[in-house]
């Protein structure tokens, strides 16, 4: 004999009824019905983000992630290896876009691991940059992600470089820039967690979010920001600066260096700190 359906079964049946049936729904219906599921516990929360990201993905575009060609870390492909070390090490990113003449002349993509050999085995002095880049996969500003996300699949390349209506370099993507729109932002070993705003990695340095209160990076740090002129350690910062700093901008205020290392077009999200003195 068959068991009765639960009152959750028979709820998500009804649901998936009424979703699918009746004359075709717009976008804004169907999240609608999602948001009504996740209240009634039919869907949980973090399932209903992801879907709805899902459903506002397919309408966004290379241009609306990209990282800016004046934010990202490109490497010259006349440069010694001596030459860029330091910036590939210091700038903690696991792929660079490898540039001739200028920015808009990309040769191909430089992954850090491929220098690991050289290191070890000591043989920087002929190394030669045209032995380990990689192809680079180039899209327009106007390449929705849902095909962007496809072509990374398929081409196993997790970098790009976009361009403009003219031809030109305007910015670079990343596989991660576009899962993140998806699931949200993956974090990595430089990244703070959710329920702290201060993260030590060594003596005198830390990763700090923006939006530190001056309260706590005060007493934290025995440090005397006027609390009074901001309100978080990211706009002491950006009061320092003038303007919005961008993506490895470099800025000291007293016995601290600061290094944008996450921001977009309208806020500052992450630094990286080195304090000069113990906290």
């Amino acid at each position: 004999m068959t068991e009765p359906k639960t009152e959750q079964q028979r709820s998500w049946r009804d649901w998936v009824a009424d979703l699918f049936s009746g004359d075709p729904m717009d976008r804004t219906e169907v999240l609608d019905m999602l948001q009504d599921a996740a209240e009634r516990g039919i869907v949980n929360g973090g399932a209903f983000e992801i879907m709805d990201r899902t459903l506002r993905f397919s309408d966004m575009r290379a241009r609306d992630i990209m990282i800016p060609r004046s934010q990202a870390v490109f490497i010259r492909a006349d440069e010694p290896p001596q030459a860029f070390l330091a910036q590939v090490v210091q700038s903690k990113h696991s792929r660079f876009p490898v540039i001739g003449d200028d920015l808009d002349d990309i040769k191909g993509i430089l992954h850090a691991k491929d220098l690991l050999p050289l290191l070890l085995e000591g043989g920087l002095d002929g190394f030669d940059i045209k032995d380990c880049i990689r192809p680079v996969t180039v899209v327009p500003e106007s390449k929705r992600l849902h095909f962007m996300l496809q072509e990374f699949q398929q081409t196993r390349n997790h970098m790009a470089a976009v361009i403009d209506e003219y031809g030109h370099v305007s910015g670079v993507i990343t596989i991660e820039d576009v899962l993140e729109q998806i699931v949200g932002e993956i974090e990595d070993e430089y990244d703070v967690d959710d329920d702290s705003f201060i993260k030590q990695h060594g003596a005198g340095s830390y990763t700090v979010k923006a939006v530190t209160p001056l309260r706590e990076f005060n007493e934290y740090f025995k440090a005397d920001f006027d609390e009074a002129a901001c309100d978080t350690i990211g706009g002491a910062v950006l009061k320092e600066l003038g303007r919005l700093p961008e993506r490895e901008e470099k800025v000291s205020i007293g016995k601290f260096d600061f290094r944008v290392l996450h921001a977009d077009r309208r806020r500052i999200q992450l630094l990286e700190l080195n304090c000069r003195e113990p906290a």
